[in-house]
């Protein structure tokens, strides 16, 4: 072999090795960091599920109170009406 088909060869088992780091790299890190942060937004979003639930029942029991206190209130006045 020639010298000049040597160094090719050479530079295509370096290539070659370079390849497969970063294969190993993306399989190793990258996807297992991409799997982690998608977990993370999908407890994120849980989370913001369960507030929103939260917030929405809260809601519900503030007018529920609101019209509870109209009821008393309009009891009352009947109430002072009659005594």
């Amino acid at each position: 072999m020639s010298e000049e088909a040597k160094r090719i060869m050479e530079d295509i088992d370096e290539l070659k090795r370079d390849v497969k780091d970063i294969q190993m790299t993306l399989e190793n890190e990258t996807n297992r960091n991409i799997r982690i942060i998608a977990e993370g937004h999908i407890d994120l979003n849980r989370n913001l599920d369960e507030a929103l639930r939260v917030e929405n029942e809260k809601e519900i029991l503030l007018i529920r109170v609101n019209s509870l206190e109209t009821e008393v209130k309009k009891l009352k006045e009947r109430i002072e009406r009659i005594a």
